[in-house]
C-alpha cells in the first residue's frame, strides 16, 4: 500500500479515535482538574499551617515530577499496593492530578489579584466567606485565571499522547498500531499532528471569544 492510499485509509480511524478518546480524555480530565485545583487553591490561602502545607506539598510534587512519572506510578505501580486501574482511568487520574497541581496555583494567584477592598466590602454587608468566594471573588478572579487555564487545557490536548504508553488507544496510539505494519510513520504521525494542530486551533479560538466576552464587563 502506497502512502496516500495508507493516509485516506486511516483518515476515519484516526478522527474515531480522536473523538471517542482523545477528546473525552481531555475534557474529563480539565474538568475534574479543576475541580481540585480550586479544592488545592483554596487549602494553599488557608490560615490552618496543616492545611496549607498538605496542598503546598501536593503542588511540589506534581510540579516536580515529570507527567509521564505519574502516569508510569498510577498504572503500574500503584497494583503493588493493591490498587489496579484499567488504561483509561488511569490516565484520567493522572492527568487530573496534573492539572490540578499546576492549575491550583493558577487559582490561587488569581484569587489573590482580586483586592481586598472586595472581601471587606462583603464582609462588611454580613456576606458569609463561602457566599463571598462564589458571588465577588471567583467571578472577578475567573478573568485573570482564563488565559493561563485555558493554554493548560490546550497543552493537555498534546499530553494525551502519552497516554499511549499505558495502553489507551487515543491517536497517537492509533496512529502507532496503523503505521507498524508498512513502516509509514512519517504519514501517519503526520496526519496524527494535523487531528493535534486542529483541535488546538479549536481550542485557541474558543480561548479568544471567551476572553473577549470576560473584557466586554470590564469598566475602562
Amino acid at each position: 500500500m502506497n502512502g496516500q492510499n495508507l493516509i485516506l485509509d486511516s483518515l476515519w480511524p484516526l478522527l474515531q479515535a480522536t473523538l471517542t478518546l482523545t477528546i473525552p480524555l481531555t475534557l474529563i480530565s480539565f474538568v475534574l482538574g479543576l475541580a481540585v485545583a480550586l479544592a488545592v487553591a483554596l487549602m494553599r490561602l488557608s490560615s490552618v499551617p496543616l492545611v496549607s502545607g498538605v496542598a503546598r506539598s501536593f503542588v511540589s510534587i506534581i510540579r516536580g515530577t515529570p507527567l509521564l512519572l505519574q502516569l508510569f506510578i498510577i498504572y503500574y505501580g500503584l497494583p503493588a499496593l493493591g490498587l489496579t486501574f484499567d488504561p483509561f482511568p488511569a490516565a484520567i487520574l493522572a492527568f487530573t492530578l496534573n492539572v490540578g497541581g499546576y492549575g491550583a496555583e493558577v487559582i490561587r494567584s488569581s484569587i489573590l489579584s482580586v483586592p481586598k477592598g472586595q472581601w471587606e466590602a462583603a464582609s462588611t454587608v454580613g456576606m458569609p466567606y463561602v457566599t463571598t468566594l462564589r458571588r465577588v471573588v471567583l467571578p472577578q478572579a475567573t478573568r485573570t485565571a482564563i488565559p493561563p487555564l485555558s493554554n493548560t487545557l490546550i497543552s493537555l490536548v498534546k499530553d494525551t499522547s502519552l497516554a499511549s504508553t499505558i495502553q489507551v488507544t487515543e491517536l497517537l496510539r492509533v496512529a502507532q498500531e496503523a503505521a507498524a505494519p508498512t513502516y509509514q510513520f512519517f504519514a501517519l504521525y503526520g496526519v496524527a499532528a494535523a487531528y493535534y494542530w486542529v483541535v488546538c486551533l479549536v481550542l485557541s479560538f474558543g480561548q479568544t471569544r471567551l476572553e473577549e466576552r470576560q473584557n466586554r464587563y470590564v469598566a475602562i
